[in-house]
């Protein structure tokens, strides 16, 4: 079963996916590495695409899609970690230059595939719908999910406003689970993702390990996983 936290060695990439020419340096939008050592099982996913601040564009979002379908079926993932390659920002949201130029019949496929994503993977140390402030209304399932975690009232108002929250404010509102104060590398919230992240990496349910570790828990024994 695998398990998605929303976010040092050397980058070393499992495979590679994305368009070349956009990525810094000219490197792909989208990296994946497998962790190796006790991490064993943690898989993260880099997002790359400093020009646009890791915004949702059609590329970026068919390449990140596909990561996640092949590493559903990648049974030594257990945990996925997604982490910002640009400094300050984790996703802009949806690129609104790129959805201007789309007619509306390729707006609706797009808003669709973005849900699809977004069901999978959700979370950012600023919140906000911003896109109310341009005269949209919020995509993405944005207007579902709020109202089951605020209540329609405040929902509506973040809606309507497209008031930004910050870290602590999202935590005091039940959006987010954590909010880490940032160090000087910049990478704060990403190392609390780890630690939860391994935390997260012994519990198998539903698998054959599981199985393992209640025959192990009866018989007083270390279990033996297998990553199944």
């Amino acid at each position: 079963m695998l398990r998605v936290l929303c976010l040092l060695r050397p980058w070393r990439p499992l495979w590679a996916r994305g368009c070349a020419s956009e990525g810094a340096a000219g490197g792909p939008e989208i990296q994946v590495r497998a962790l190796a050592g006790s991490d064993q099982g943690i898989t993260e996913i880099l997002m790359n695409r400093p020009h646009a601040r890791n915004a949702l564009g059609n590329v970026f979002v068919s390449e990140l899609l596909e990561a996640l379908a092949q590493l559903r079926e990648d049974r030594q993932v257990r945990v996925l970690l997604f982490r910002s390659g640009v400094k300050g920002v984790f996703c802009a949201g949806a690129d609104l230059k790129e959805r201007e130029q789309m007619s509306e019949a390729e707006v609706g496929v797009f808003v669709q595939r973005l849900q699809g994503l977004m069901n999978d993977i959700a979370s950012s140390a600023v919140l906000g719908l911003i896109e109310t402030t341009r005269g949209l209304l919020p995509g993405a399932g944005g207007t579902q999910r709020l109202p089951r975690c605020l209540g329609v009232a405040l929902a509506k108002e973040l809606i309507f406003t497209g008031r930004r929250l910050s870290g602590t404010q999202a935590h005091a509102l039940g959006l987010v689970n954590h909010t880490v104060a940032q160090n000087e590398e910049g990478d704060a919230a990403y190392h609390r993702a780890r630690a939860l992240a391994q935390e997260i990496l012994p519990q198998n349910i539903p698998t054959r390990d599981r199985l393992e570790g209640m025959a192990a828990f009866r018989e007083k024994r270390a279990p033996k996983f297998v990553g199944e």
